[in-house]
């Protein structure tokens, strides 16, 4: 696997992970909660420090589709 700087893999972490070279890695950063089915709004507040009227939607934490996953041998 050829890995720069700022390198973003978007698969299964543990597939991906077996392929990196030994001491390559500085940060995995991950973000949980992961399908929590909630909306999460954004979070700011006017030059006056209130909160507005109406949140806006950032994303909704659902997921819709199927997973499908290879079964890993324990070892």
């Amino acid at each position: 696997m050829n890995l720069s700087n700022r390198t973003l893999i978007r698969s299964d972490n543990l597939e991906a992970m077996r392929e990196f070279p030994d001491a390559c890695v500085d940060l995995i950063a991950t973000d949980p909660p992961f399908n929590s089915n909630r909306d999460y709004f954004i979070p700011y507040r006017d030059e006056r420090g209130r909160e507005p009227d109406i949140l806006v939607k950032a994303f909704k934490d659902t997921w819709t589709g199927v997973l499908h996953r290879k079964q890993h041998k324990q070892n």
